[in-house]
């Protein structure tokens, strides 16, 4: 397998359907970034801003676990939810094909 189908839901609720290549070693991130949504990823990646927040909709059980520096930049924002990850720590993997994300952004803005 090459490619893995990434959901994402659209403000409106309506999901848009994405075939993502998974021999290029991108983030989430990066991919959301390259078909031009809507993620500001301040820190280019680093987990260290927290505006690549999503939350993931479908398949959370199947991502690697969260880091430290992960988890500390989740816990300072004001709408963090249980399944929530930073696209940028996520690299795309066969386990994450029909992964369905919401973008969240930092919430602070």
């Amino acid at each position: 397998m090459s490619d893995i189908t990434i959901n994402i839901q659209n403000a409106d609720h309506t999901i848009t359907t994405l075939q993502a290549p998974i021999d290029m070693g991108l983030s989430l991130m990066e991919f959301l970034k390259g078909n031009e949504f809507d993620i500001m990823a301040t820190c280019g990646g680093m987990a260290l801003c927290a505006t690549c927040h999503v939350e993931v909709l479908q398949g959370f059980d199947q991502l690697n676990e969260i880091s430290d520096d992960e988890y500390a930049m989740l816990d300072i924002l004001p709408n963090v939810t249980t399944t929530s990850r930073l696209s940028c720590q996520l690299k795309l993997n066969e386990q994450m094909n029909n992964l369905t994300v919401k973008i969240m952004g930092d919430g602070l803005s």
